[in-house]
């Protein structure tokens, strides 16, 4: 009798099992790890701010002046945040920066928050993440800074 080459039944769904649980497990964590990729372009976009603030208040004395919402410098342009900046009563010796992620990008909830005193804050992140409310710049699913 002549054997017909090829795969039973039993043998397709144990591989398509198999590829089941891979994805399963492999799709969550390819997520976080592009998830993980964007939220660094708050925190380049708030110590870039930074660095632009610390120059402008090195020239005037202040950090309120004519750029983005009264501080002295404009915000930075990004694809998944929007930058904001609070500075205190004129003249400023003080301000607040935040990132806060754009909606229709996927970022929904993640909130970054810098000082003039490099106190780094997360206000909000994104559900699931912990660690929202810390003193640092969160970076990862489990609250890590």
């Amino acid at each position: 009798m002549k054997r017909s080459g090829g795969f039973t039944l039993v043998e397709v769904l144990i591989v398509v099992a198999i590829i089941g649980i891979l994805a399963a497990v492999a799709v969550p964590a390819y997520q976080d790890y592009v998830m993980r990729g964007k939220v660094t372009e708050a925190f380049t976009g708030l110590s870039d701010f930074r660095v632009r603030m610390e120059q402008f208040y090195q020239d005037n004395r202040r950090y309120d002046g004519g750029g983005l919402g009264g501080c002295g410098v404009a915000a930075p342009v990004s694809k998944y945040f929007d930058f904001f900046c609070d500075p205190a009563a004129a003249p400023s010796q003080t301000y607040t920066a935040n990132a806060k992620g754009i909606v229709t990008q996927g970022m929904t909830g993640f909130d970054y928050q810098i000082n003039e005193k490099n106190e780094r804050k997360s206000i909000g992140l994104y559900s699931g993440w912990s660690g929202a409310g810390s003193d640092c710049w969160v970076r990862r699913k489990d609250g890590g800074c």
